[in-house]
């Protein structure tokens, strides 16, 4: 119960839909209506693990809610303006691992954390999209990481490190 709702929290985010209580209770079983409660935070709690984004009570009287980022960052934390899904929990958790590793982390480091999320390269995820493409394309192209090849690396090998300067737009 808890994966279906979270999966229909993020639908509706993502459709910039009204996320209502009453429309929750119709996905979960009748059964469980009495752990509502227990599950919307077990959801919102891997959202916001995964995301970045709060789940907040938008209005108490008509029990609506609204996924809100926990960062400061341009598009509401998407990589482009309006689209998709927030992949500020996945930069996090990048920027997370290189801090650890002593600000500059080998690729297949990365690449390892990230599996044990069930995040992996070459597989479309249902949040992320293609992760690679992600990570060493759009969150270099916004300056939120260097992705450069390992010096005399044999077969050669690439790193990730934090970017100096992130290229920030006013949110809006």
């Amino acid at each position: 119960m808890t994966s279906l709702l979270e999966q229909f929290l993020l639908h509706k985010y993502k459709m910039k839909q009204p996320i209502m209580k009453e429309n929750m209770l119709k996905i979960i079983h009748p059964r469980y209506h009495d752990r509502f409660a227990e599950i919307l935070k077990r959801a919102a709690e891997h959202i916001e693990a995964v995301s970045a984004v709060d789940l907040k009570e938008a209005d108490s009287t008509i029990h609506s809610y609204d996924l809100v980022s926990k960062l400061y960052l341009p598009n509401n934390g998407r990589v482009w303006d309006g689209r998709g899904l927030p992949e500020t929990g996945l930069l996090m958790t990048v920027l997370g691992v290189i801090f650890v590793k002593g600000h500059c982390a080998a690729e297949e480091d990365i690449w390892k954390f990230l599996n044990m999320m069930r995040v992996y390269a070459g597989r479309k995820h249902f949040i992320y999209g293609e992760p690679r493409k992600l990570i060493t394309k759009d969150f270099v192209t916004m300056k939120y990481l260097e992705y450069r090849q390992v010096a005399d690396g044999d077969p050669p090998r690439y790193e990730f490190l934090w970017a100096h300067e992130p290229m920030l737009k006013p949110a809006k």
